[in-house]
């Protein structure tokens, strides 16, 4: 039965749910960090500045948009292998709240909100909707192919710094393209340490992954590898945007963070990896994109 038709509200919450929207936390810090550099970029170059309040609500109503379409449309493809997952079978699709249809329907629907708002931003975003799309959408097939899956979900959500500076300036710069470096380093480490709590899973079921490739051990090795990445393009942008005290401030408590979920995480030890994932780069991300926003704008 489909609990969507008992009552409005308790619909809404259920798509909520399937799209897992708190965990928009992760990328959506990045993409407000990008925002705010364009709009130091153009106030370095004394050029006029538009009404920044609408131009800011359609940049978060893409976030949105982008990220709903792509989660429903991973639901929508996963549901056969979360159903016979013990740790995902009581996900909306296959426990039955949401029927798959309605939840490819909401995909299209929001793929096409989401190009509809940047080409009332500008044209450069516009043209980098469709990109943006294929990388979000394609990811959901990624781990029938290849175990470098978190690899192209790091690249969906490093498009967010990107996109959004171009929502505000209209060209690129190096700076948010480092940033966007570092999301999709960041975010690819700490999949492969959410996807080791499936690695028996993928390899009964010949779905694709690094922990599935390389066994547990290794696994982390390469998540350490990768947020090792992560805090070099974090330095980088530091060093070439010339931030303050206050971004060193912030990038130090995302470099603990980091470490600090990589020492939570053991190979004999996977009982805190929601901990891990959720908890610990959720605050990180928030803490560091306040305070390099702050020290963009102070």
């Amino acid at each position: 039965m489909d609990n969507t038709r008992n009552s409005p509200f308790k619909g809404f919450l259920n798509y909520l749910s399937l799209i897992r929207f708190s965990h928009t936390v992760f990328a959506m810090p990045f993409a407000i960090i990008g925002f705010v550099l364009g709009v130091t970029e153009l106030k370095q170059h004394n050029i006029e500045l538009p009404f920044l309040l609408p131009l800011f609500i359609k940049m978060l109503l893409c976030m949105i948009f982008a990220r709903s379409a792509a989660m429903a449309f991973n639901r929508y493809l996963d549901r056969r292998y979360d159903a016979l997952n013990p740790r995902t079978a009581n996900r909306e699709i296959p426990a039955g709240v949401i029927k798959p249809q309605h939840a490819l329907l909401f995909t299209v629907v929001n793929s096409v909100l989401f190009v509809i708002t940047t080409f009332t931003i500008n044209l450069p975003c516009f043209y980098l909707s469709f990109i943006a799309l294929f990388v979000i959408l394609f990811y959901s097939y990624t781990k029938r192919i290849t175990a470098l899956c978190h690899i192209v979900l790091g690249i969906g959500l490093a498009l967010a710094p990107v996109g959004s500076f171009l929502s505000v300036a209209g060209y690129l710069t190096w700076l948010p393209v480092l940033f966007a470096c570092s999301v999709l380093t960041w975010v690819a480490g700490f999949d492969i340490i959410y996807a080791l709590q499936d690695e028996g899973f993928d390899v009964q079921n010949k779905l694709h992954s690094i922990p599935a490739a390389l066994g547990i051990r290794k696994a982390l090795t390469v998540s350490v590898l990768l947020h090792i990445c992560t805090a070099v393009f974090i330095i980088s942008a530091g060093l070439f945007g010339q931030f303050n005290w206050v971004f060193w401030v912030g990038a130090v408590f995302y470099f603990v963070m980091l470490v600090y979920q990589h020492l939570l995480v053991k190979p004999g030890d996977l009982s805190k990896i929601n901990m891990a994932f959720a908890n610990t780069n959720g605050i990180a991300s928030i803490v560091f994109g306040v305070l390099t926003i702050v020290s963009l704008l102070f």
